[in-house]
């Protein structure tokens, strides 16, 4: 089951009960932020605004508000199907690949998995009708502005694309866009994405100007691969290719050098300035506060192409769960096997929605030597964007991490507050407010896994879990008629 495109996908919806048309006049400031909200926190259907007041196309929200609509978007009933389809394409239907000649070859297979490369094609439904110049004006788009401290209206579902100056590499990454203008916004990659990364060696090299497209709208697997958080030489075009099983058709920009999904339902081409910059914010993000204003890259459009009949995808943030936690949870589940190849020892991981990604990781190991929870804390702070990690919990393997329940209880049973806390300082996610340094601070694990004799001095056997005897369940199970039940 893959999309063609987002319109394929919407009747896919429709036909399931999981999208509802509202044809009520509604206000892109502030309205329809707190209608969505509503239908994310009840797990509500996807919405269509057809008549945003003042526009003319119509606006679509809460497209992946749910496990299950996240799920159906990347063509499958539950997310854990993809983790399995991702596992056996590592050579990891029995677990983790064992020693390093088997982690080079899954190694392999994955980077064989991001050459599921696009295809280009000439004409694009994305270009049915071109604007250059003074016929732009972003103002056009029923552009949402989210909460009443924000500085404005704000593009929150966008895929920007650009390469970088040095290896050519392509780069699709999910970056907010506050409008300041007709023709300009901001470009609020933070300080650890590849986009920034390309604005820098940018720099470094002279440029006058970084190219970059933003697609709006795509098929919807497109749309979320471009949050993932990959290693920065696999291509999310690639990547979404193989997970829809078909190529992702591509087109050239108008005016750019790079190409965009064919079938988007609008594409801004244009330009940064390495080392221009302009405060950008307040934005009420999703870590449930306001993120202040500071300056980042300055977004200069110097096209716009659309379809004839456009429809605007965005999303809203703020105080958790809302659409993006949905997305990162099946970031979390198709990424696992790829985290467990680098530490085969990882059972399972959460993050929950209260966490918001970053400040808080649940993992469960198969524990084997004294100070093995401190070694995995270490190599996961260590791995890409889990550098940002502000708090990592470590449990045994036979416990649920996805029961906060039992999570709690193992974590204030098993815990010696003198012995089994780490504290560490390293890099922080831009939007950290509680950081004296921006984007520097400290880091906390904490060790709850069983304690051997031995560790951290301990000098007494840990006690054994309360469990039936499984006779007795047995003949309860077996009686359980008879107790009048």
């Amino acid at each position: 089951m893959s999309f063609r495109d987002l319109r394929e996908f919407i009747s896919f919806l429709e036909d399931r009960g999981e999208l509802k048309r509202i044809g009520a006049p509604v206000s892109a400031e502030l309205e329809i932020t707190e209608i969505t909200d509503r239908m994310v926190k009840s797990g509500g259907p996807a919405l269509l605004f057809e008549n945003v007041r003042g526009h003319a196309a119509p606006l679509l929200i809460n497209l992946f508000g749910t496990h299950k609509r996240t799920a159906l978007a990347l063509g499958v009933e539950d997310i854990e199907e993809l983790a399995e389809r991702v596992r056996k394409l590592l050579g990891m239907a029995q677990g983790p690949p064992a020693g390093i000649v088997a982690k080079m070859r899954a190694a392999g297979d994955l980077i064989g998995l991001a050459r599921s490369q696009p295809k280009t094609v000439r004409q694009a439904p994305c270009q049915e009708v071109t604007l250059t110049g003074d016929e732009v004006d972003l103002y056009r788009l029923p552009i949402i502005t989210c909460w009443p401290l924000d500085a404005g209206p704000y593009i929150t579902l966008p895929l920007v694309i650009s390469r970088d100056p040095e290896s050519g590499r392509r780069n699709v990454g999910t970056y907010r866009m506050q409008v300041y203008d007709r023709r300009t916004t901001g470009m609020h990659w933070q300080s650890h994405k590849v986009g920034a990364r390309h604005d820098r060696r940018a720099r470094e090299g002279g440029l006058d100007r970084l190219e970059v497209a933003v697609a709006l709208g795509a098929d919807p697997a497109t749309m979320w691969t471009g949050s993932m958080p990959l290693p920065p030489d696999m291509d999310e075009l690639a990547v979404s290719g193989a997970i829809r099983g078909a190529p992702v058709e591509v087109v050239r920009c108008r005016t750019v050098d790079l190409e965009v999904p064919a079938h988007a339902e609008y594409v801004l081409e244009g330009y940064v300035t390495p080392g221009e910059t302009r405060d950008e914010g307040p934005f009420g993000d999703h870590t449930g506060y306001y993120s202040p204003a500071e300056p980042y890259s300055v977004f200069h459009v110097t096209a716009m192409t659309h379809r004839r009949d456009p429809i605007y995808p965005t999303t809203m943030v703020g105080r958790p769960p809302t659409e993006d936690f949905f997305m990162g949870k099946a970031a979390e589940r198709v990424m696992l096997p790829a985290l467990q190849m680098a530490l085969p020892e990882i059972a399972d991981v959460n993050m929950p929605a209260e966490g918001i990604f970053h400040n808080l990781v649940v993992v469960s190991i198969r524990k084997e030597y004294p100070g093995h929870a401190r070694k995995v804390m270490h190599a996961l702070w260590g791995l890409g964007l889990m550098m940002l990690a502000k708090s990592i919990v470590v449990v045994d393997h036979f416990v649920d991490v996805q029961n906060p329940s039992e999570v709690v209880w193992r974590v204030t049973a098993n815990i010696d507050p003198s012995a089994d806390i780490v504290f560490a300082e390293g890099p922080l996610d831009d939007l950290d407010h509680a950081a004296a340094t921006p984007r520097f601070g400290g880091k906390v694990g904490i060790d709850a896994t069983a304690k051997l004799v031995g560790e951290g001095g301990r000098n007494r056997e840990w006690p054994p879990d309360i469990v039936m005897d499984e006779g007795i369940k047995l003949l309860v199970d077996r009686r359980w008629g008879e107790y009048g039940f």
